[in-house]
């Protein structure tokens, strides 16, 4: 008889769970915020340091309710929630994070981190945006040049350019066998082999030779390390490198638009290298999802809410972090930043998860044998 029960009592859990979270997803912030309350905090995995400033601003608006964040990089995010899914843990109840080609394939697809689109902002978020993860800004990985030390503009015209003489040893990135996005950017440069051929034409007057490269685009990430790429450990080498201020001549390096912000504090003259052409980077998208089986399902929506920002124009204290030049809130009712380059007239390419994800393993072996 106790192993009926049992089996009816688990029976009943199973229907009533899926219930449950179909009813927390429709739910009101004032009606999560009762549940929150009772859960008393919620623990968020980043992917950037701006965590610190959004969980005071958090705390602020929801006192008693502890948010932890915990600053770690998108690679070692999916590292750790696979391996955590796999041992039966939900240490995180909710994850920001970037890479999105490898979150879908790996988090999204077998279920362990689940979206949630906060009803509030639902109708303000493009269908792109709100499935099959929720999408709260686009962030960018482009060049950047030191405005101080050419005030006509980026030295960088044609992306070939970093292949020549003048630019051996001058252009900085990130590791891109260490940090996804970049290896996403690099991928970028494969899946659009037909502009890269043509910029090369443009850039040298002839058609391109591939040699033993497979398109224009790989042949371009050939010649860039032959040309003694500087490869970095973190986006702020990458910034100091190329934004110190005082250079004769910088070099040039890929990172994040964003990071502009930072100029004023840390002695940085950084700008977007805008004129370049095909394209100066990428632009993608910055998630947000829920753990599955998350200690705090109220309070981790509510923290998903949050980050959307709230409803002024700038998006208030929940997008403050954000609201800066070089990040683009997917909220259509948020205004853009004054002091930055209008998303469409960002001279990036908008890249597509699953063509990346498809691609993006035999550029990294590519890039293997290069290092």
């Amino acid at each position: 008889m106790k192993n009926l029960q049992w089996t009816t009592a688990a029976l009943l859990l199973g229907l009533f769970q899926p219930a449950m979270a179909q009813d927390l997803n429709t739910m009101s912030t004032a009606e999560l915020l009762e549940k929150a309350k009772a859960e008393g905090s919620v623990t968020v995995y980043s992917f950037t340091s701006r965590i610190a400033r959004l969980e005071k601003a958090f705390e602020a608006a929801y006192p008693g309710i502890d948010l932890q964040g915990y600053d770690i990089s998108s690679t070692e995010q999916i590292a750790r929630l696979k391996a955590e899914a796999a041992a039966g843990i939900a240490n995180a109840d909710v994850v920001y994070i970037s890479d999105a080609p490898v979150v879908l394939n790996e988090l999204v697809k077998p279920g362990i981190l689940e979206n949630y689109v906060p009803p509030r902002v639902a109708g303000r978020l493009s269908e792109a945006n709100k499935t099959p993860i929720l999408s709260q800004r686009v962030s960018t990985k482009v060049l950047m040049y030191n405005e101080e030390a050419n005030p006509k503009g980026s030295p960088i015209k044609n992306l070939w350019q970093l292949t020549t003489p003048e630019w051996k040893g001058r252009v900085v990135m990130v590791d891109p066998l260490q940090r996804g996005d970049y290896l996403d950017l690099m991928t970028e440069f494969a899946l659009q082999a037909d502009s890269m051929a043509k910029a090369y034409q443009a850039q040298f007057g002839k058609p391109i030779a591939l040699g033993k490269a497979q398109d224009a685009g790989r042949k371009f990430i050939k010649d860039l390390f032959a040309n003694d790429l500087i490869l970095v450990k973190s986006t702020d080498d990458v910034n100091a490198a190329v934004g110190k201020l005082g250079q004769q001549k910088p070099p040039v390096g890929f990172t994040s638009y964003s990071d502009r912000r930072d100029n004023k504090d840390k002695g940085w003259a950084l700008q977007v290298s805008n004129d370049t052409q095909p394209a100066s980077g990428i632009v993608f998208p910055v998630v947000l999802g829920l753990v599955k089986g998350a200690k705090h399902p109220a309070a981790a929506r509510l923290a998903i809410d949050f980050f959307m920002g709230d409803e002024s124009k700038t998006g208030g204290e929940g997008f403050k972090p954000f609201y800066v030049p070089g990040d683009y809130a997917t909220r259509t009712d948020i205004v853009p930043h004054p002091d930055a380059v209008a998303l469409d007239k960002l001279a990036a390419w908008n890249i597509n998860p699953a063509a990346t994800a498809k691609a993006r393993k035999d550029v990294g072996d590519l890039i293997l044998t290069l290092q």
